[in-house]
């Protein structure tokens, strides 16, 4: 009897082990090191910390043995999670998530480890014809066959004991999830586009993705502003926040919210008294080391060397958007999207078609699988040598 038949006959999680020591988990990752692919997701909680704290680990391999899906307590006393770090580093053993971010980060910032190689369900989807960041449920009625129990959707992860209403919703994440990737796997080399997938997990298993440096956390502040006086000060209360927020491991909009960056950036208060004055601060942060610390990253910021200025990242000097040609290249990347079955937004963005209709072609929809799937009649739109035409329902590139 197939996985995906006796999960719809007895259910996703018919035994329901839970793994509370270290011996049980070594024995599981014995087993697991000899399968092809592992499936793995956890719960976790982030609400009230800077990291997130690991709660459940839900782990599932090929079979229908009881013992082939199973849940890890980490918060377990006694219970070390190195048996699984090793499996997760085992490179003959594929890791299969779907929206992986998270999970890969928690692993990394807990257990210094990168699941490699890695496979994303939600990636492999996209490029499968299931739509723009498919959710996990759609995946699981289309191509499991089986329907989830939301009941546990929004719960409290790091309370004792769970009941079994939680485990079932926890270990369906990863006993569907088997026969999601055998489908898509096979799909991917059916169409030959794995090596699509490929490309586009690399930021998933780059460490760098996940080592955020306070220096650098200004750039997911969004601002309009091009002013590199302004932007020097939203990068040292940037760095301000990011420093505390992980030195106290509370979430960094604890300290201060983008609003309120952006507000002292433009009013750029000397004194305790002009700092208080200002709207969205809270009141948290009107005394003590954050008022301090955020009066001491504007005068930072204030005092930093023109030639020290950051830059938006935003081009300068290019032609204004060319509205005409941004709106054919929408119709041009609708038509591609549903020629190939890949979803719109994985080839690129709305930003980045007004980037080349501006004249920007240095921008990931005209590089690598992209480019041949769209940038190059993209750039043959825009040189005027490839045009547009209507024929019937669909839309057909001509040369010119």
């Amino acid at each position: 009897m197939s996985a995906q038949i006796l999960n719809q006959v007895l259910g996703p999680c018919f035994e329901m082990i839970t793994i509370t020591t270290t011996q049980e988990l070594e024995a599981f990752c014995g087993k697991a090191s000899s399968a092809p692919y592992l499936t793995v997701d956890t719960e976790f909680m982030r609400e009230r910390t800077y990291y997130s704290k690991l709660c459940l680990v839900q782990l599932a391999v090929p079979g229908t043995s009881e013992d082939a899906a199973v849940l890890v307590d980490p918060l377990e006393d006694g219970l070390a999670l190195d048996p699984l770090y090793e499996l997760l580093g085992n490179r003959s053993v594929t890791k299969v998530f779907h929206a992986a971010r998270q999970d890969v980060e928690i692993f990394f910032v807990e257990g210094g480890i990168i699941p490699l190689p890695l496979f994303d369900t939600q990636v492999a989807a996209m490029v499968a014809g299931f739509g723009d960041q498919v959710g996990y449920e759609t995946l699981v009625r289309k191509i499991a066959g089986a329907e989830l129990d939301k009941s546990s959707r929004f719960t409290d992860w790091s309370r004792r004991p769970l009941s079994n209403a939680q485990k079932r919703y926890a270990l369906a994440d990863v006993t569907h999830l088997r026969d999601i990737y055998e489908h898509l796997s096979a799909e991917l080399d059916a169409s030959g586009r794995r090596s699509w997938v490929e490309e586009e997990l690399a930021l998933l298993v780059d460490p760098a993705t996940y080592e955020i440096e306070p220096e650098e956390a200004w750039r997911r502040v969004k601002t309009r502003s091009e002013s590199g006086r302004h932007l020097a000060i939203v990068r040292e209360l940037a760095r301000f926040r990011e420093a505390y927020a992980k030195d106290r491991n509370i979430p960094r909009n604890r300290v201060i919210k983008d609003d309120a960056i952006l507000e002292l950036a433009s009013t750029r208060p000397q004194t305790m008294e002009q700092l208080c004055r200002s709207r969205r601060l809270p009141r948290n942060a009107r005394k003590g080391e954050i008022a301090n610390g955020l009066l001491a990253a504007v005068k930072a910021g204030i005092e930093t060397p023109d030639d020290r200025l950051p830059r938006s990242g935003r081009p300068h000097g290019q032609a204004q958007v060319n509205p005409a040609l941004a709106s054919l290249l929408r119709v041009l990347l609708n038509a591609k999207s549903e020629e190939l079955g890949v979803a719109q937004k994985l080839i690129a963005t709305s930003s980045e078609l007004d980037e080349i209709a501006a004249g920007n072609y240095d921008c990931q929809p005209l590089t690598g699988w992209r480019r041949k799937a769209f940038g190059e009649d993209a750039l043959g739109l825009c040189s005027g040598r490839l045009a547009l035409r209507a024929r019937g329902t669909s839309v057909e590139v001509f040369e010119a």
